[in-house]
């Protein structure tokens, strides 16, 4: 079992920047590939980010690809999210999630999920 917390979301102007965090328990978590979804109101929860066991490799969606960063610390058990120029389109809850493998951006290949942090970004 793995527990996940994420922490550090709130509200921001658009333009702005905002580190979402996410801290894990349980078993070893250099065993888990780690993403970050998001779900708007409305809509269904989307692929944002993910990064491998070591944090080696990352993938990310087309729409942040640029504007968001992934990272690690594997010492920490933790992961982080770093989002630069937000959009109010950005809004959302967001989950980070492990998984033992397969494609990154699919939900199904994750077997554990954090409760969610908000996101808004304001115009």
């Amino acid at each position: 079992q793995v527990q996940l917390v994420e922490s550090g979301g709130g509200l921001v102007q658009a333009g702005g920047s905002r580190r979402v965090s996410c801290v894990a328990s349980g078993r070893t978590f250099s065993d888990y590939v780690v993403g970050w979804f998001r779900q708007a109101p409305g809509k269904e929860r989307e692929f944002v980010a993910a990064i491998s066991r070591t944090g080696a490799t990352t993938w990310y969606a087309d729409s942040v690809k640029g504007r968001f960063a992934i990272s690690r610390d594997n010492a920490k058990n933790a992961v982080y999210l770093q989002m630069n120029s937000l959009k109010p389109e950005d809004t959302a809850v967001y989950y980070c999630a492990a998984s033992q493998g397969g494609r990154p951006d699919l939900e199904s290949r994750y077997d554990y999920w954090g409760q969610g942090t908000q996101v808004t970004v304001s115009s």
